[in-house]
């Protein structure tokens, strides 16, 4: 800028002095302000590079705090950083990264370490895959290591250690072929779908039965894709009311399938997200065609006879209540009659059971059709109830009658002519009981007094029979407790060799037979109490005691002869029979050989193998086995040639008729000469007379037992016989009679 012609004037027109005092001024003043300047630069420099040693430090502290390894290489291949991270994966410490180190040495250290698996030259080769790669190091551990590479020429290296992750990764991908498996073998078909699309997103193996198609083709579809239409919008109905309700809804419902019309069970789950809509529906399916057949057959089962598809007890009581119900304050009469076959057991036993079998159903079908419209069951066994209405007892006699007749006409099974016939007992509503636990027990309660009439026997029940029935519930309970008060006792009734004069030196032994001395009754006859026992069980009991009781007895006689003890077939269908003689063999002391065993055909008809077993495992042990009552039965034939007895007694009925009918002797010599040809020996019982000694004495029968000897007594009635007292001998029949 040039000075105008006024400016000069006015600079001239200055004060040497006052000019040079300005000019320093002015000096000082520019001097001033360019300290100022470099005071302020200086600072602003401090303050720089404050602000770039925190960045610094932030930016280094935020990499030593990643969970990856961090390492910067610049273009010359020097390295100007690495993280703590990094050094603590391969065991490195700060003061090994020198200054200046470069990328190569790093490697070095690394391999000196024992850090490095392949050499360096190797390492860098395989390093530079711009993906990453997986370093697994000496030790197992599997490093992953990817590098970025700079616009300077550098490059930026991370390390992150994958060895957990990857086991992580390998055990979930283990667990989902687990779960996988685990829902592929579930026998319920599992689908799962989306609720905003509708999408399944998930089917096992199962679910193809319902779908008709592979699984993998229904992924990703809607119901409507996946399903016909008809199909589809029941499916989708179904659906969204699941939806809508949430929670758990099941329903049944049929589904066509490959293998025809099939009901399913299906449950609908509905899952929420976070915000509580819902998320997915996850239904199961279950095939329970098979299931409802099976519940339907086991409800048939529940009333209905297995063998002849009539209805059983339980449906019979069940019709007694309905009709009972039915007929109210009316009054309607209608009758109950418990009908049980005559004959059938022996049928059973000689020709089989499959045989019986057919009888029962031929049976039922002639029962049924002699009742009309009445109820017919079978209650169990060989026994039938019928109930009939109508005016009575004139109906319910009509049709006894009338099952009478049908019965006893022939049947022919398998080519074979079998008769039976039957008995009745009859009870009527309301007269003789008001339920159907009553009006049936009633009508059994009247068989009872039929069957011990003569045979084909109809019989009403009348009320004397409820007096009888309490006498014998009163018998049963006063039974139990006969025992541990000792009411019960042994009689001994002897057994002797055949002579025409038996002395007291033919006899051979005794049978044990328990007595009973009731308190207020006196003396019960077997007959009564013994069926009881066998009845309630109590015979288990009873014949441990009596075998106990007769072994400990017969161990203390002078003499050795034998003790015979009855068994009876509940003894060998309940607990260790052969484990039960031992020991009692053992604990009186009494030689094996002096104990015989008296068995009835019922051991060996109820379980005739189990049966065998045992009495082979008897004999086993030395005692002796015999076959009572021979001849009252149907298979004793088929018995002996299946065990060898060492005693056969026959029966006393046989005995009892000996001169009245010839047949009763030629069974008698036809028994004994069996015996004989088999080896065993024969004993006649019920021997009460003389001629009928001297008939079985000539025709060699072995040994006797009867009135005639002697009746069942305490033992020291025949105190002398087993040693005890001074016996002389050789006396004849009359004198052994008098001993008893």
């Amino acid at each position: 800028m040039a000075l105008t012609d006024a400016d000069a004037l006015a600079f001239a027109s200055l004060d040497p002095a006052t000019l040079s005092w300005e000019i320093l001024l002015d000096g000082l003043i520019i001097i001033a302000f360019l300290c100022g300047m470099f005071v302020w630069v200086m600072a602003a420099l401090r303050r720089a590079h404050r602000i770039a040693a925190r960045r610094e430090y932030f930016v280094s502290s935020a990499l030593n705090n990643l969970s990856q390894g961090i390492v910067i290489i610049n273009a010359k291949q020097v390295v100007t950083y690495c993280n703590d991270h990094y050094l603590r994966i391969y065991g490195l410490s700060r003061s090994d990264i020198r200054k200046g180190m470069t990328r190569f040495e790093l490697l070095e250290l690394r391999a000196a370490r024992g850090m490095l698996t392949d050499d360096v030259e190797t390492h860098c080769r395989k390093s530079m895959a711009p993906e990453g790669y997986i370093d697994v190091l000496p030790d197992g551990r599997r490093i992953f290591v990817k590098k970025v590479m700079l616009a300077s020429g550098g490059l930026v290296s991370t390390h992150e250690d994958h060895t957990e992750q990857d086991k992580l990764s390998q055990e979930l991908k283990s667990t989902k072929r687990f779960l996988e498996m685990v829902l592929d073998n579930i026998p319920s078909a599992v689908m799962v779908k989306r609720v905003d699309d509708g999408k399944f997103v998930l089917a096992n193996r199962a679910a193809e039965t319902i779908l008709n198609r592979r699984r993998e083709a229904v992924i990703g579809q809607t119901v409507m894709e996946a399903y016909p239409e008809a199909a589809a919008k029941f499916v989708l109905q179904r659906d969204d009311g699941a939806i809508r309700q949430g929670g758990l809804v099941t329903e049944e419902h049929p589904i066509p399938t490959d293998n025809g019309l099939r009901l399913f069970a299906t449950r609908r789950v509905t899952v929420s997200d976070e915000s509580g809509a819902p998320q997915y529906l996850i239904k199961t399916s279950d095939d329970i065609t098979d299931r409802r057949e099976t519940e339907s057959r086991m409800a048939h089962m529940a009333y209905h006879d297995g063998l002849t598809g009539m209805p059983n007890r339980a449906a019979f009581l069940q019709s007694l209540e309905q009709l009972i119900d039915a007929c109210g304050d009316t009054d309607e009469e209608f009758a109950v009659l418990s009908v049980d076959l005559r004959r059938f057991r022996e049928i059973n036993d000689v020709l089989g059971h499959e045989t019986g079998d057919k009888l029962l159903i031929e049976v039922a079908q002639r029962l049924e059709k002699a009742a009309g419209s009445g109820v017919v069951a079978r209650l169990g066994g060989d026994e039938y109830g019928i109930i009939i209405d109508g005016k009575q007892p004139e109906a319910a006699r009509k049709l006894a009658e009338q099952v009478s007749e049908d019965i006893s006409r022939e049947f022919v099974i398998d080519g074979k002519t079998l008769r039976v016939g039957v008995t009745v007992g009859v009870s009527i509503f309301p007269r003789n009981g008001k339920n159907g636990a009553a009006l049936l027990a009633n009508a059994d309660a009247a068989l009872s007094r039929a069957k011990a009439r003569a045979g084909g026997s109809i019989v009403f029940y009348e009320a004397e029979m409820d007096q009888q029935i309490r006498d014998r519930r009163a018998l049963h309970h006063d039974l139990y407790n006969a025992l541990s008060k000792g009411e019960l006792s042994l009689h001994y009734q002897p057994l002797a060799r055949a002579r025409h004069s038996v002395s007291g030196d033919d006899v051979t032994g005794f049978e044990a037979l328990a007595r009973w001395i009731h308190p207020t009754r006196g003396f019960v006859p077997p007959s009564d109490f013994i069926p009881l026992a066998e009845e309630s069980g109590l015979i288990v009991e009873m014949g441990e005691w009596i075998l106990r009781e007769a072994c400990r007895e017969a161990a203390s006689w002078p003499r050795h002869l034998q003790i015979a003890v009855n068994l009876s077939p509940a003894q060998f269908m309940h607990g260790d029979l052969v484990g039960l003689v031992h020991s009692i063999l053992l604990e009186t002391g009494l030689t094996p050989g002096r104990l015989e065993l008296e068995i009835t055909e019922g051991v060996l008809i109820d379980d005739f193998d189990r049966g065998l077993s045992l009495l082979r495992r008897l004999k086993a042990l030395g005692v002796r086995i015999a076959m009572d009552d021979f001849g009252s039965g149907y298979s004793s034939l088929t018995y002996l040639q299946a065990f060898p007895f060492d005693k056969i007694k026959i029966d006393r009925t046989f005995v009892m008729n000996l001169g009245r009918n010839q047949q009763s002797s030629a069974i008698i010599r036809s028994v004994i000469g069996l015996g004989h040809g088999l080896g065993i020996s024969i004993v006649a019982e019920g021997v009460e007379t003389q001629d009928q000694l001297n008939f079985l004495a000539v025709e060699a029968c072995d040994h006797v037992q009867g009135y005639l000897l002697g009746k069942p007594a305490p033992i020291p009635t025949y105190d002398a016989w087993v040693g005890r007292l001074p016996y002389a001998g050789h006396g004849n029949v009359h004198s052994i009679r008098r001993v008893g």
